[in-house]
Formats: structure tokens, sequence, C-alpha cells
């Protein structure tokens, strides 16, 4: 299971930063002032470290990190 959620936090950055933007290169709507494209790139650059956190808290509780 701790595998399976693993691997989902490894790929959902690259999915999301990568493989969507032709789905959600738009202007409309409008979030927070931004168009959004910017919007969703700058939502990832904040998830992003939040992934890669969720990461390393599975690792260490493996006992993974020494």
């Amino acid at each position: 299971m701790k595998k399976g959620i693993l691997t989902i936090l490894v790929l959902l950055p690259f999915v999301a930063q990568l493989a969507l933007l032709p789905f959600v290169n738009k202007i409309g709507p409008i979030i927070f002032g931004l168009p959004f494209f910017h919007f969703w790139l700058f939502l990832w650059i904040v998830l992003t470290p939040l992934c890669t956190y969720g990461i390393y808290q599975l690792q260490k509780s493996k006992g993974g990190l020494e």
C-alpha cells in the first residue's frame, strides 16, 4: 500500500506540471487575478514540496533514511 502511495506522490507533480499542461492552457477562469494557466503552475510550485515531504515521511517510517 505504501509503495502505491509513494509512486503516486513521485509521479503526481511530473504529470500535473508537464502532461496536463495542454489541457489547462487557457486564460479563463481568472483565479486570484491570474489566468488559469499561471494559477495552475503556481499551485504546483506550492504542492510539489508537499509531495516531496510526503515521500520523505514514507521513507522515514520505512526506515529507508539513515
